[in-house]
């Protein structure tokens, strides 16, 4: 093992170990930041651009760099490899040893061109994963459960789109936000990442209205929660998430 900048570790993608293949990596690209989206204009008797800031951050590209097979057999372990990440489509869950405390959402679009030792027994090459920008707190997944009005705290300095279990009717407050909820069946989900309000595969859009017309976001620092009549609890997953 080497120094702590390039010690072995390993990375989990859609469920499936590096450790299956025999693979293991360095910690070396995978501390960079995204690029923010913006648009520059120039403006006729104008120094300088104007810069129109999109509110967003563009895809980053996620790197393992100097990744090496240690097998008898590297062949069937490269093999075993190309078929978990090429098999996948769309974004899914990526975790490694160096960010133990984050999740990423990535999927693996590049070639696979390793750089094969004598006899087959192993292999070095790089691997390239195109990820959200997010860097996701596994502490976001724990959810938060409050059966009256109260606050949540957003640990970060980004604003996370919670999902929201509601049980009842009739308005519940969530930092400015108010939405009004109009379905009886026991609870509604509200998925403030995907726009979208359902219970199972009932569609519960048409039941939900938002003052401003926006889903809710929990910002920087302490959110207050407000259960109105009707509403007799709120399941909070927020989703924290840095760069």
């Amino acid at each position: 093992m080497g120094d702590g900048m390039t010690r072995q570790g390993t990375f989990t993608f859609n469920g499936i170990s590096s450790r299956d293949y025999s693979l293991w990596l360095t910690g070396a690209g995978v501390y960079g930041a995204p690029a923010r989206k913006y648009e520059s204009v120039s403006i006729p008797g104008r120094n300088g651009t104007l810069t129109m800031d999109g509110g967003a951050f563009e895809d980053i590209e996620h790197t393992y760099k100097d990744c090496f097979i240690a097998s008898e057999d590297a062949a069937t372990a490269l093999q075993g490899l190309r078929n978990a990440l090429m098999s996948v489509n769309g974004k899914v869950r990526l975790t490694d040893d160096y960010n133990a405390d984050e999740f990423y959402l990535a999927r693996y679009m590049r070639g696979l061109d390793p750089d094969v030792a004598p006899l087959m027994k192993g292999a070095k090459f790089d691997l390239v994963f195109t990820r959200d920008p997010r860097r996701f707190l596994t502490s976001g997944e724990t959810t938060t459960t409050l059966t009256q009005s109260g606050t949540i705290t957003n640990p970060t300095l980004y604003p996370s789109r919670p999902l929201l279990r509601v049980y009842g009717t009739g308005n519940l407050g969530v930092g400015d936000v108010t939405i009004t909820i109009n379905y009886a069946d026991s609870y509604t989900d509200i998925d403030c990442e995907i726009m979208d309000a359902y219970k199972g595969a009932v569609n519960c859009n048409p039941y939900i209205e938002l003052s401003g017309n926006d889903f809710p976001t929990l910002k920087a620092g302490s959110n207050g929660i407000t259960l109105g009549t009707g509403i007799t609890r709120v399941i909070i997953t927020p989703r924290w998430y840095r760069l």
